[in-house]
């Protein structure tokens, strides 16, 4: 009450003025809790319980971070790679391949050290650190591929990209997510592949990584559907494998739920 008169407020004309002034931290963080909001429980949840999962985690991140600078040096020096995106993308793939294998190779020569500072014998829990360092490579590509796009989404506006779909950032948002979760369970059956000498998993991990990666180029001519609908499909595949190669049974999902991994 002021001056002996109620003000009355109009709700409608209030939530106006907040969503037109905030529209755009509106959508950074629907887009940011989108792309990581899953991974970053699942680091919450199922690595920080544990240092030596959190070091294992930075390591991995480190060797994506380097697939990365050799990537972007081959990229520089050949300059055939900057007029077609395919070929760069190609060889980024494989060179994360090669380092998740190098990253592979550290952890078994390091097992019999990391055992002397952990009374878990390393050996029984393999899958638990293929997983962390799955996501590891998973939170880096993810933090990489999407950080530019969330600065441009706070605003304070943002032109469509060559009359592109208004979706663009909670598509980039979806593409980042369904990545980030397939690295992790790519690290899963790539580290138990290299294990069992099993080259067809092996191969399935670089096909299935190069295919995905590849149907992104078609964003650009506009099939935003085609690309995240067999890239999900890729992702619930490689899920069901991950979770047979783990050792995990249908019977017992149900059972797990109240246990840490």
């Amino acid at each position: 009450m002021v001056g002996g008169k109620v003000l009355k407020y109009n709700f409608n004309q209030i939530s106006n003025h907040f969503y037109k002034n905030n529209m755009t931290i509106l959508d950074f963080f629907g887009c940011a809790f989108l792309a990581f909001g899953t991974p970053l429980s699942m680091f919450a949840l199922t690595v920080c319980v544990e240092p030596m999962r959190v070091i294992i985690l930075v390591a991995s991140a480190f060797y994506w971070l380097i697939a990365l600078l050799l990537s972007s040096i081959l990229w520089y020096v050949v300059k055939s790679l900057q007029t077609h995106l395919a070929f760069g993308l190609v060889f980024s793939v494989l060179f994360q391949e090669i380092f998740r294998y190098l990253l592979h190779m550290l952890l078994r020569n390091a097992e019999r050290g990391l055992e002397k500072i952990t009374p878990v014998h390393l050996a029984d829990r393999r899958h638990i650190f293929a997983y962390v360092c799955g996501l590891g490579f998973g939170l880096m590509s993810g933090a990489f591929a999407f950080v530019n796009i969330l600065a441009d989404a706070v605003g304070p506006g943002t032109m469509g990209l060559r009359q592109g779909t208004e979706y663009f950032f909670i598509l980039s948002a979806a593409t980042t997510l369904c990545f980030i979760l397939l690295h992790t369970f790519w690290g899963v059956i790539f580290f138990s592949a290299i294990d069992q000498k099993d080259f067809g998993k092996i191969t399935w991990v670089v096909c299935t990584h190069l295919f995905v990666s590849c149907m992104t180029l078609v964003n650009k001519d506009g099939y935003y559907a085609a690309s995240l609908l067999s890239s999900y499909t890729i992702l619930l595949l490689n899920a069901a494998l991950a979770f047979k190669v783990a050792g995990g049974k249908l019977d017992n999902i149900g059972l797990c739920l109240p246990y840490r991994i």
